[in-house]
Protein backbone atom coordinates (compact mmCIF):
# COMPACT_ATOMS: atom_id res chain seq x y z
CA UNK A 1 0.00 0.00 0.00
CA UNK A 2 3.07 2.53 1.08
CA UNK A 3 4.61 1.52 -2.34
CA UNK A 4 1.68 1.95 -4.46
CA UNK A 5 1.09 5.86 -2.93
CA UNK A 6 4.69 6.32 -3.43
CA UNK A 7 4.61 5.78 -7.08
CA UNK A 8 1.72 7.69 -7.09
CA UNK A 9 3.23 10.59 -5.34
CA UNK A 10 6.28 10.19 -7.81
CA UNK A 11 4.07 10.08 -10.86
CA UNK A 12 2.16 12.86 -9.55
CA UNK A 13 5.25 15.55 -9.01
CA UNK A 14 6.75 13.99 -12.46
CA UNK A 15 3.44 14.78 -14.13
CA UNK A 16 3.24 18.28 -12.76
CA UNK A 17 6.95 19.09 -13.63
CA UNK A 18 6.39 18.21 -17.15
CA UNK A 19 2.90 20.35 -16.88
CA UNK A 20 4.72 23.12 -15.15
CA UNK A 21 7.85 23.03 -18.07
CA UNK A 22 4.88 23.30 -20.91
CA UNK A 23 2.95 26.26 -19.49
CA UNK A 24 6.84 27.81 -19.28
CA UNK A 25 6.70 30.79 -19.06
CA UNK A 26 4.09 32.20 -17.89
CA UNK A 27 5.05 35.61 -17.18
CA UNK A 28 8.43 37.80 -18.11
CA UNK A 29 11.65 36.05 -18.14
CA UNK A 30 14.83 38.15 -16.21
CA UNK A 31 18.44 38.09 -17.53
CA UNK A 32 20.74 39.54 -15.34
CA UNK A 33 23.61 40.80 -16.12
CA UNK A 34 26.33 41.83 -13.64
CA UNK A 35 27.44 44.83 -15.10
CA UNK A 36 26.28 48.30 -15.62
CA UNK A 37 23.91 49.50 -18.39
CA UNK A 38 25.81 50.59 -21.86
CA UNK A 39 28.26 48.04 -21.30
CA UNK A 40 29.16 45.50 -23.60
CA UNK A 41 27.41 42.60 -21.61
CA UNK A 42 24.53 44.98 -21.36
CA UNK A 43 24.39 46.20 -25.10
CA UNK A 44 24.51 41.56 -26.46
CA UNK A 45 21.61 40.69 -23.89
CA UNK A 46 19.50 43.68 -24.57
CA UNK A 47 19.64 42.45 -28.31
CA UNK A 48 19.15 39.36 -27.44
CA UNK A 49 16.11 39.53 -25.38
CA UNK A 50 14.31 41.73 -27.24
CA UNK A 51 14.27 38.65 -30.01
CA UNK A 52 14.21 35.76 -27.20
CA UNK A 53 10.71 37.22 -26.32
CA UNK A 54 9.44 36.17 -29.32
CA UNK A 55 10.31 32.56 -28.92
CA UNK A 56 8.90 32.22 -25.66
CA UNK A 57 5.86 34.39 -25.92
CA UNK A 58 6.70 36.83 -22.61
CA UNK A 59 8.44 39.54 -21.97
CA UNK A 60 12.25 39.44 -21.60
CA UNK A 61 13.75 41.81 -19.50
CA UNK A 62 17.29 42.84 -18.51
CA UNK A 63 18.59 43.64 -14.74
CA UNK A 64 21.73 45.13 -14.41
CA UNK A 65 23.21 43.62 -11.13
CA UNK A 66 26.96 45.18 -10.31
CA UNK A 67 29.62 44.61 -8.35
CA UNK A 68 32.54 42.76 -7.18
CA UNK A 69 33.99 41.68 -11.10
CA UNK A 70 30.09 40.43 -11.69
CA UNK A 71 30.47 38.03 -8.85
CA UNK A 72 27.45 39.51 -7.25
CA UNK A 73 24.90 39.55 -10.38
CA UNK A 74 25.77 36.35 -10.54
CA UNK A 75 25.61 35.19 -6.70
CA UNK A 76 22.01 37.45 -7.45
CA UNK A 77 20.94 34.38 -10.38
CA UNK A 78 21.95 31.87 -8.88
CA UNK A 79 20.23 32.08 -5.80
CA UNK A 80 17.08 32.23 -7.38
CA UNK A 81 14.12 29.47 -7.83
CA UNK A 82 15.47 27.25 -10.04
CA UNK A 83 12.62 27.96 -12.19
CA UNK A 84 13.92 29.26 -15.73
CA UNK A 85 12.52 32.52 -14.96
CA UNK A 86 15.96 34.12 -14.09
CA UNK A 87 18.67 33.80 -16.02
CA UNK A 88 22.79 34.33 -15.67
CA UNK A 89 24.17 36.20 -18.47
CA UNK A 90 27.83 36.61 -18.15
CA UNK A 91 31.09 35.19 -19.83
CA UNK A 92 34.61 34.47 -19.32
CA UNK A 93 35.16 36.68 -16.29
CA UNK A 94 32.06 36.46 -14.68
CA UNK A 95 31.66 32.72 -14.69
CA UNK A 96 35.79 31.33 -14.85
CA UNK A 97 38.34 34.04 -13.48
CA UNK A 98 35.44 35.07 -10.65
CA UNK A 99 36.42 31.39 -9.52
CA UNK A 100 40.00 31.75 -8.89
CA UNK A 101 39.78 35.58 -7.38
CA UNK A 102 36.94 35.61 -4.98
CA UNK A 103 35.66 33.63 -2.35
CA UNK A 104 32.35 33.48 -3.97
CA UNK A 105 30.15 31.31 -1.53
CA UNK A 106 28.98 28.83 -4.83
CA UNK A 107 30.49 26.92 -7.16
CA UNK A 108 30.49 28.23 -10.93
CA UNK A 109 30.01 24.59 -12.65
CA UNK A 110 27.95 22.82 -9.23
CA UNK A 111 25.82 25.57 -9.01
CA UNK A 112 24.70 26.22 -12.20
CA UNK A 113 22.99 24.87 -15.80
CA UNK A 114 24.32 25.85 -19.35
CA UNK A 115 21.88 26.73 -21.65
CA UNK A 116 23.45 28.37 -24.27
CA UNK A 117 27.10 29.95 -25.43
CA UNK A 118 26.72 33.28 -26.90
CA UNK A 119 28.91 35.56 -29.24
CA UNK A 120 32.27 36.24 -28.50
CA UNK A 121 34.46 39.17 -28.50
CA UNK A 122 37.91 39.63 -29.32
CA UNK A 123 39.67 41.92 -27.08
CA UNK A 124 41.38 44.98 -28.84
CA UNK A 125 43.74 47.13 -27.85
CA UNK A 126 43.18 51.33 -27.29
CA UNK A 127 44.27 54.35 -25.95
CA UNK A 128 43.11 57.80 -25.39
CA UNK A 129 44.27 60.12 -27.96
CA UNK A 130 46.66 61.83 -26.05
CA UNK A 131 48.91 58.95 -25.70
CA UNK A 132 51.29 59.98 -28.55
CA UNK A 133 52.00 56.14 -30.18
CA UNK A 134 50.56 55.55 -33.44
CA UNK A 135 50.82 51.91 -33.68
CA UNK A 136 51.28 49.06 -31.56
CA UNK A 137 55.09 48.96 -31.34
CA UNK A 138 54.97 52.70 -31.13
CA UNK A 139 52.31 51.83 -27.88
CA UNK A 140 54.62 49.34 -26.21
CA UNK A 141 57.54 51.31 -26.51
CA UNK A 142 55.63 54.01 -24.88
CA UNK A 143 54.76 51.89 -22.15
CA UNK A 144 57.99 50.48 -21.84
CA UNK A 145 59.72 53.87 -21.72
CA UNK A 146 57.15 55.44 -18.71
CA UNK A 147 58.57 55.86 -15.23
CA UNK A 148 55.50 54.64 -13.87
CA UNK A 149 53.44 52.04 -15.28
CA UNK A 150 50.24 53.39 -17.72
CA UNK A 151 46.68 53.13 -15.97
CA UNK A 152 44.19 50.49 -17.65
CA UNK A 153 40.61 50.36 -17.08
CA UNK A 154 38.85 47.40 -16.38
CA UNK A 155 35.34 45.77 -15.47
CA UNK A 156 36.98 44.96 -11.55
CA UNK A 157 39.35 42.08 -10.61
CA UNK A 158 38.77 38.90 -12.96
CA UNK A 159 36.67 40.63 -15.31
CA UNK A 160 37.50 40.52 -19.19
CA UNK A 161 39.52 43.65 -19.22
CA UNK A 162 41.42 42.21 -16.54
CA UNK A 163 42.25 38.97 -17.28
CA UNK A 164 43.34 40.66 -20.78
CA UNK A 165 45.84 42.93 -19.07
CA UNK A 166 47.09 40.14 -16.62
CA UNK A 167 47.59 38.57 -20.27
CA UNK A 168 49.23 41.18 -21.94
CA UNK A 169 51.52 41.87 -18.98
CA UNK A 170 52.78 38.09 -19.45
CA UNK A 171 53.27 38.08 -22.93
CA UNK A 172 55.58 41.74 -23.12
CA UNK A 173 57.13 42.02 -19.72
CA UNK A 174 55.00 45.26 -19.19
CA UNK A 175 53.54 46.54 -15.71
CA UNK A 176 50.14 48.37 -16.09
CA UNK A 177 48.43 50.15 -13.10
CA UNK A 178 44.78 48.80 -12.92
CA UNK A 179 42.08 51.47 -12.50
CA UNK A 180 39.17 49.03 -11.76
CA UNK A 181 35.47 50.43 -12.55
CA UNK A 182 31.44 48.47 -12.20
CA UNK A 183 31.31 48.02 -15.85
CA UNK A 184 33.68 48.61 -19.51
CA UNK A 185 31.12 51.17 -19.90
CA UNK A 186 32.08 53.33 -17.15
CA UNK A 187 35.64 52.76 -18.02
CA UNK A 188 35.13 53.69 -21.27
CA UNK A 189 33.59 57.41 -20.16
CA UNK A 190 36.95 57.66 -18.65
CA UNK A 191 38.78 56.70 -21.41
CA UNK A 192 37.22 59.20 -24.07
CA UNK A 193 37.65 61.81 -21.40
CA UNK A 194 41.45 61.05 -21.10
CA UNK A 195 41.25 60.02 -17.07
CA UNK A 196 42.99 56.68 -17.94
CA UNK A 197 45.59 55.80 -20.56
CA UNK A 198 44.64 52.37 -22.05
CA UNK A 199 41.62 49.38 -21.67
CA UNK A 200 42.16 46.08 -23.59
CA UNK A 201 38.66 45.89 -24.07
CA UNK A 202 35.62 43.92 -25.72
CA UNK A 203 35.56 44.95 -29.30
CA UNK A 204 32.56 45.29 -29.04
CA UNK A 205 32.14 48.01 -26.20
CA UNK A 206 35.02 50.07 -27.92
CA UNK A 207 34.60 49.82 -32.02
CA UNK A 208 31.76 52.35 -32.26
CA UNK A 209 34.48 55.40 -30.12
CA UNK A 210 37.17 54.13 -32.23
CA UNK A 211 34.94 54.62 -35.15
CA UNK A 212 33.94 58.71 -34.02
CA UNK A 213 37.97 59.19 -33.22
CA UNK A 214 37.59 59.33 -29.66
CA UNK A 215 40.29 56.80 -28.85
CA UNK A 216 42.29 55.35 -30.90
CA UNK A 217 43.00 51.60 -31.64
CA UNK A 218 46.08 49.20 -32.34
CA UNK A 219 45.33 45.98 -32.88
CA UNK A 220 42.49 43.09 -32.56
CA UNK A 221 43.53 40.01 -30.00
CA UNK A 222 43.00 37.25 -32.70
CA UNK A 223 44.69 35.74 -35.53
CA UNK A 224 42.22 37.14 -38.25
CA UNK A 225 40.67 40.74 -38.98
CA UNK A 226 37.11 41.60 -37.06
CA UNK A 227 34.77 41.91 -40.24
CA UNK A 228 32.91 44.97 -38.79
CA UNK A 229 36.81 46.86 -37.96
CA UNK A 230 38.60 45.44 -41.18
CA UNK A 231 40.79 48.29 -41.26
CA UNK A 232 42.23 47.32 -37.91
CA UNK A 233 44.90 45.12 -37.76
CA UNK A 234 45.75 41.76 -35.61
CA UNK A 235 48.32 41.26 -32.38
CA UNK A 236 50.10 39.20 -34.98
CA UNK A 237 50.31 41.56 -38.11
CA UNK A 238 51.00 44.61 -35.41
CA UNK A 239 54.00 43.03 -33.89
CA UNK A 240 52.78 41.28 -31.07
CA UNK A 241 51.86 37.50 -32.01
CA UNK A 242 50.44 35.09 -30.12
CA UNK A 243 48.43 37.63 -27.87
CA UNK A 244 45.62 35.76 -28.59
CA UNK A 245 42.09 36.29 -26.57
CA UNK A 246 38.31 36.13 -26.89
CA UNK A 247 35.93 36.88 -24.73
CA UNK A 248 32.75 34.44 -25.06
CA UNK A 249 29.63 35.03 -23.28
CA UNK A 250 26.99 32.37 -22.60
CA UNK A 251 23.62 32.00 -20.09
CA UNK A 252 23.23 30.31 -17.51
CA UNK A 253 19.87 29.15 -14.76
CA UNK A 254 20.28 27.52 -11.31
CA UNK A 255 21.11 24.04 -10.67
CA UNK A 256 18.26 22.09 -10.52
CA UNK A 257 16.01 23.79 -13.19
CA UNK A 258 14.04 21.08 -14.92
CA UNK A 259 15.75 20.29 -18.31
CA UNK A 260 12.55 21.06 -20.38
CA UNK A 261 12.97 24.55 -19.44
CA UNK A 262 16.66 24.12 -20.41
CA UNK A 263 15.81 23.43 -23.42
CA UNK A 264 13.18 26.01 -24.31
CA UNK A 265 15.72 28.57 -23.70
CA UNK A 266 18.16 27.11 -25.20
CA UNK A 267 15.64 26.74 -28.28
CA UNK A 268 14.89 30.58 -27.54
CA UNK A 269 18.86 32.01 -27.64
CA UNK A 270 19.49 30.35 -30.59
CA UNK A 271 16.64 31.41 -32.45
CA UNK A 272 17.63 34.86 -31.50
CA UNK A 273 21.27 33.76 -32.62
CA UNK A 274 20.11 32.42 -36.10
CA UNK A 275 17.62 35.90 -36.48
CA UNK A 276 18.69 38.08 -39.22
CA UNK A 277 18.19 41.35 -37.85
CA UNK A 278 19.35 40.21 -34.55
CA UNK A 279 22.56 38.76 -35.80
CA UNK A 280 23.14 42.14 -37.87
CA UNK A 281 23.19 43.82 -34.55
CA UNK A 282 25.27 41.71 -32.95
CA UNK A 283 28.16 41.18 -35.97
CA UNK A 284 27.64 45.01 -35.97
CA UNK A 285 29.10 45.40 -32.49
CA UNK A 286 32.55 43.11 -34.17
CA UNK A 287 30.82 40.10 -32.22
CA UNK A 288 31.31 36.48 -33.48
CA UNK A 289 28.90 33.81 -33.71
CA UNK A 290 29.64 30.55 -31.75
CA UNK A 291 29.77 27.58 -34.24
CA UNK A 292 26.63 25.88 -34.68
CA UNK A 293 27.63 22.58 -33.24
CA UNK A 294 29.17 24.77 -29.84
CA UNK A 295 25.38 25.54 -29.04
CA UNK A 296 23.66 22.72 -27.02
CA UNK A 297 23.72 23.33 -23.14
CA UNK A 298 26.70 20.56 -23.00
CA UNK A 299 28.67 22.30 -25.36
CA UNK A 300 28.67 25.15 -23.02
CA UNK A 301 29.63 22.90 -19.88
CA UNK A 302 32.23 22.18 -21.22
CA UNK A 303 33.66 25.10 -22.75
CA UNK A 304 33.23 26.52 -19.45
CA UNK A 305 35.64 23.78 -17.39
CA UNK A 306 38.49 23.58 -20.52
CA UNK A 307 38.33 27.48 -19.74
CA UNK A 308 38.71 26.78 -15.84
CA UNK A 309 41.45 24.50 -16.62
CA UNK A 310 42.93 26.85 -18.66
CA UNK A 311 42.74 30.21 -17.17
CA UNK A 312 43.06 29.37 -13.67
CA UNK A 313 46.34 28.39 -13.45
CA UNK A 314 47.62 32.15 -14.56
CA UNK A 315 45.08 34.31 -12.42
CA UNK A 316 46.18 32.42 -9.65
CA UNK A 317 50.06 32.93 -10.37
CA UNK A 318 49.36 36.66 -10.79
CA UNK A 319 48.44 36.51 -6.95
CA UNK A 320 45.30 38.93 -8.28
CA UNK A 321 44.17 40.78 -4.59
CA UNK A 322 41.28 41.83 -4.26
CA UNK A 323 40.45 45.03 -1.80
Amino acid sequence: MRRAILIALVATLTLGGSAFAQNFPSRPVTIVVPFSAGGPSDAMARILAERMKVSLGEAVLVENVTGAGGSIGVGRALRSAPDGYTISFGHLGTHVANGAIYKLGYDLVADLEPVALLPSNPMIIVSKNAVPAKSLKELLDWLKARATPATAGTAGAGSGSHIAGLYFENITGIKLQYVPYRGTGPAMNDLVAGQIDMIVDQTSNSIQQVRAGNIRAYAITDAKRVESAADIPTVDEAGLPGFHMTLWSGMWVPKGTPPDIVARLNAAAVDALNDPAARKQLENLGLQMPPKDKLSPQALGDWQKAEIAKWWPMIKAANVKVD
